[in-house]
């Protein structure tokens, strides 16, 4: 199916690495030319020379720290600049490594850490939304994802599912309020996905519990296809929800973990 995204102009925050990464280099597979966005210089420059190498389109890395209004704001217009205008974001950006806070119960949580964790991953999304909707409305035509996670849907971690369920609404509070400039709105909610940092993770995690390898990555699956689904997978989705093919869809949340056990949503 050709998704009609070949021209386009889009950002990818957090596109350096893990399912950013991996979006990035799907759209740019698409025809799409992408600027990615980290904190870390040198990581988006290779990145966007292997994603840049792999595709043939123009990938080009910019820095910027989406907790600063005026990092993000200088960010998306350079990159519409570069870009020669912008018809995609994805927010895909998280706090390094999680939230100190996370997990456990909600009495031990730290301030600090719940509001850094909001403001990177809730408002940081914001800010980045805020900036670009200008330039989506020149367009005429948009599409903004955000990539926030199924600890929207269960407990376990206070801290994002909070964060993670205030990007849904945001979401769709953007939806309804774009849908009318032709800029569709949705969220993509992940479960534990294989990414480049899963061996390391794996392998931690059978040292710490005395088990192999196989059977710690057994311990992380928790879903209806008894595996990990691929930081690919999740790009393939929201590929298509960043085309014109994917008109009918806005607001919504889509879940990507591989089917979670027990529940039903409608």
């Amino acid at each position: 199916m050709d998704l009609g995204l070949r021209g386009k102009h889009a950002i990818v925050t957090g596109g350096s690495l893990g399912i950013g990464k991996a979006i990035a280099l799907e759209l740019a597979r698409e025809g799409v030319d992408v600027a990615i966005v980290a904190r870390t210089k040198d990581q988006l420059e290779a990145t966007a020379r292997e994603l840049s190498a792999e595709t043939g389109r123009r990938i080009i890395p910019l820095a910027a720290d989406v907790t600063s209004k005026a990092q993000v704001d200088a960010m998306v217009a350079q990159a519409a600049a570069q870009l020669g205008g912008l018809h995609i974001l994805v927010n895909s950006g998280s706090p390094p490594g999680g939230s100190p806070g996370a997990t456990g119960p909600i009495e031990s949580i730290v301030d600090e850490d719940l509001l850094h964790d909001f403001d990177v991953k809730y408002v940081g999304a914001l800010r980045c939304a805020r900036a670009a909707i200008p330039y989506l409305k020149e367009q005429r035509w948009g599409r903004i994802i955000n990539i926030s996670g199924l600890a929207a849907r269960q407990t376990g971690s206070a801290i994002g599912s909070m964060r993670n369920v205030a990007v849904a609404a945001m979401t769709k509070n953007l939806a309804d309020e774009l849908g009318a400039h032709g800029i569709n709105v949705t969220v993509v909610h992940p479960g534990i996905t294989r990414t480049e940092a899963t061996p390391g993770v794996v392998s931690r995690l059978a040292a710490a519990r005395g088990i192999t390898e196989e059977e710690a990555e057994a311990g992380l699956v928790r879903n209806s296809v008894h595996r990990l689904v691929d930081a690919q997978e999740v790009a393939d989705v929201v590929a298509f929800l960043a085309s014109p093919r994917s008109s009918a869809i806005t607001g919504d949340a889509i879940a990507c973990g591989g089917g979670q056990p027990g529940a039903i949503f409608y």
